[in-house]
């Protein structure tokens, strides 16, 4: 049976907690903050947590990594 291949893109953008949670940065702050309320941006800083049914999704892309 051939290996399992992780997908790069989920590798660079998800990490686990140790209790096996998927964290993620937030969106909507690449560009374009000059439109956005002050609220938005300070809501959107550092990383959230994903649902479970969005969490089942990256653990598929990242085989080895849970």
């Amino acid at each position: 049976m051939p290996k399992m291949k992780t997908k790069s893109a989920a590798k660079k953008r998800f990490s686990f907690t140790a209790s096996g949670r998927v964290k993620a940065g937030v969106a909507g702050k690449r560009h374009g903050m000059i439109k956005r309320t002050t609220k938005f941006i300070r809501d959107a800083t550092g990383t959230m947590l994903l649902s479970p049914s969005d969490a089942k999704i990256v653990k598929k892309y990242m085989p080895y990594d849970r």
